[in-house]
Order: C-alpha cells, then structure tokens, then sequence
C-alpha cells in the first residue's frame, strides 16, 4: 500500500524490547527497559509459559489474576496513529478563512455540530455525531498542551506519560495501576496491539499485551493435545496442596494461579465465544480495530479483571499527501468500530463501567499543502465515549481568525493533562496529584454525569 506520511513517522529504529520502534534520537517510550518474556513458573522442575502471537506476555514477575466478576470502571484508550486532522473531523463550515486555508481539500456535507454552530461533523464520523446526539461524546476539538512539539515521537510521548518530560519512563495509566493493582494480575492493563502500550508501563505491577483474545496458547515442552490438558488439570490440583514448606507453597500458589488463568482463557480459544451481540465493521484482513474492540467487550463480559485497556486504530492519519481518500477510509473503520463497541458494552450491561477516550498526538495545519494534504500541527480534536460521559464540548474552537499561532497551527484551548486529571478524579476515583505532575495547575474539566 502506498504510503503519504512523513518520513520521521516511517524511518525506524529500535527502542527496546516488546516495545514499539522509535525515531534515533527521539524520546524513549515509557516501559524502555522493561522485559518481554512469558510467564514461567518453575518449580520442582515444571515449567508453564503463556504464549501466543501476541502472546499474553507478562512483564516483572507478575502471575495473572483471573477472578471472575470484576467490576472495577474501566478506562479505554483508543490511539488515532500519525496525528489525525481535527480541521477535518470537526471541519469549521462557518468559518469564511476555512475554504481559503483549504481550496481542495475543504470538506463539506457533514451534519451541524450542535455545540458550536460554525463546526460540522465530517461525513464519516456520522455514528460518533450519532452518539453525541444520545450524550454519549463528550468532544474536545482544540485539545494539547503549551508550547507543542510537532514531533509524532516526542507528542505522542508526552501524551502516554501524562507530562511534557522526555524523561519520564512510566506511562500515566502505568503508574495509576503501580498505585491501585496487584503484583499478580497483567490484565489489570491490557494492550491489545501485540506489544506493550507505553501508556501502560508500569515500575511495579505487571501488565499484558496480547494480539487478539483467542491468540493464547499454553506451551510445555514435548507435550500437546489431551495429555497437556490432563497436565495442566494436575496442575492446579497440586495447587490446591497444602503445606508448611515455603518453597512448596510458592510453587502450589503458582500452580494454581496458572490454571485459573488457563480456564478463564479457554472459552475464548473458541471464535464461536467471541460472537458480538452487534455487528462490527467488516474491514480488510489487516485492519484489526474492528476485531480488537470486539474481543475486549467479550473479555470485559467474562469477567476478567481489567482496569486500562490500550489499542492502536487502523488506518493513515499522518496524511502528508492525498489526505481526502485516506483520512476518509480510516475515520469511517474507526467511528464505525467505535459505536459498534459502545453498542456492545450496552448489550452485555457493561456500558456504565466503561468510558474511551479517543486521541491523538497532534492535529494537522490549518493551510493545506501543495500535495493535497497537511503537514504537523499543534492542538487535535479528541473524544470521551460512553454512557457515562459528559456529553458536549471541553474548550471552545478557537476560530481560525485569531485562534492560529504564528507557525499556522490551531492553538489549544484545553490542555490533555487537564483531561487526565478529571478522568483520574471523577472517573477512577484516584487522586490525580500522584499521577500527574502538576496536576494542581490545570483546571479539571467535567467530563462524567452525576
């Protein structure tokens, strides 16, 4: 597939194991350092690994918790790669400069923006303009931070470790779960793009990334089929042994721990488990979101104790050149994927413990390119889905007659860590001053109904 994004956002280097590849010189991601390896119990010569493409990968020396029932909230995080125009995706139809900015790529025929009359919905996003409608969006359309860097590595670092510190190493959702998780629960953060979201890295407490919720596979060296099953089953009885001996005990504590989690994965190795009560997108053989979004409904409706959930969208959103066809494609498999997803949780009942928030690292400038496209901007649009938001806008649209800064970029009128902080306080019930630094200093948007 031909690609129109820049090169900083395609020329890669390595930045760490089980974590996404970087630019050479750019800020390391949080979790740099942290290890991927399986989860290996080994005592009296046993060995039990959970594998899979993306294997349920456990990071320190956590062992997953898998009791039914959980009924913590839960926060999403859906990631829009690349820098998403929000010129676009709320298109300023009222504003006389936008088809001067814009002679082609000017977009037209969305549905009014009922917050803000000089702002339509872009045609695409028509199921979020429909959850908006039922107040279910809350909408931020002029979302960054004071002073933005125009680079997809440094904005998007900023983004996952909730500061403008380049140094930070753990994500603000990691350090959320190192103060409220367990040492033996990695599905209290659950990446679902097959490696660690950094926004997830923790300092402490264990978290997973998987490829797929049916991509698990239990791996014992020279056994398979029944015979491993009937293994497995042993198992966790000796788990159930009791003893004096600390050695023994720790090793019947993990036994056990691993045949819990093996039962609570074993209905999702059957696809026929994975049936959504509402139709998702259907997409091309490479576009997962859809699949994902699906897949973590149905592990939320079993049971598994999830607290943050991370997933990467599908689809160009660094869109440099021929932006119009491309950010149509991809906005269209993200809003449909999105009310699917809400859709589902209200199915299963669990619409009221959920919210996502849908982001990305920057918006694009206001004045097209000479390649049908638009280059790095500052302030983006984002949103809060879910039954519990809000509904309506976070910070106003500031206009492209005075609201542009000196490079030609839209300027923020909410800052992210003020999202943050309200989605900590008034979401997760947790105090945002230990998690966000300067938590203190921004004002803390209402963004959950009483």
């Amino acid at each position: 597939m031909k690609r129109n994004c820049c090169n900083e956002f395609t020329r890669l280097a390595a930045a760490g194991e089980g974590l996404r590849t970087i630019e050479p010189g750019m800020p390391l991601p949080a979790g740099t350092g942290m290890t991927r390896r399986g989860f290996v119990a080994r005592s009296l010569g046993l060995a039990l690994t959970v594998y899979g493409l993306g294997s349920l990968s456990s990071f320190e020396s956590g062992i997953a918790a898998a009791a039914g029932g959980s009924r913590d909230r839960i926060l999403v995080s859906v990631f829009l790669p690349g820098g998403a125009d929000g010129m676009s995706m709320l298109y300023p139809a009222g504003d006389p400069l936008y088809a001067k900015l814009r002679p082609s790529l000017a977009v037209t025929g969305g549905q009014p923006f009922a917050a803000d009359s000089t702002l339509s919905w872009h045609p695409a996003l028509a199921p979020i303009a429909q959850l908006f409608g039922e107040g279910k969006v809350t909408v931020m359309p002029a979302i960054g931070y004071s002073h933005p860097d125009q680079s997809h590595f440094t904005s998007r670092h900023y983004w996952e470790v909730g500061a403008t510190d380049q140094d930070l190493r753990t994500g603000w959702l990691g350090r959320y779960l190192d103060a409220v998780g367990t040492a033996d629960n990695p599905l209290q953060g659950l990446s679902m793009t097959g490696e660690l979201e950094p926004a997830l890295a923790t300092a402490h407490v264990p978290v997973a990334a998987i490829s797929a919720p049916d991509q698990y596979t239990y791996y014992t060296p020279g056994v398979w089929n029944d015979v491993q099953d009937r293994m497995l089953e042993a198992m966790g009885s000796f788990g159930l042994t009791h003893s004096t001996d600390p050695a023994f005990r720790t090793a019947a504590a993990v036994a056990q721990q691993s045949e819990r989690l093996r039962t609570q994965l074993i209905p999702f190795s059957d696809k026929k488990n994975l049936v959504s009560p509402v139709a998702y997108p259907a997409s091309s053989s490479d576009a997962q979101l859809p699949s994902r979004l699906a897949g973590l409904a149905a592990m939320i409706g079993a049971g598994l104790p999830i607290r943050c959930a991370a997933i990467d969208a599908d689809g160009e959103y660094d869109t440099h050149a021929e932006e119009a066809g491309s950010l149509d494609t991809a906005l269209t498999l993200a809003a449909g994927s999105l009310l699917a997803f809400q859709r589902d949780l209200e199915a299963r009942g669990l619409a009221d413990r959920v919210l996502t928030l849908v982001w990305t690292e920057f918006g694009r400038r206001a004045q097209e390119n000479g390649s049908g496209g638009t280059d790095h901007g500052a302030a983006g649009t984002a949103f809060l889905i879910g039954s519990r938001s809000a509904g309506g806008m976070i910070g106003e649209f500031p206009g492209l007659a005075h609201g542009l800064d000196t490079d030609g970029n839209l300027k923020a009128t909410v800052d992210f860590r003020g999202v943050y902080t309200s989605l900590l306080e008034q979401w997760l019930s947790f105090d945002a001053e230990r998690i966000i630094p300067g938590a203190g200093t921004f004002g803390r948007p209402k963004l959950i109904k009483a």
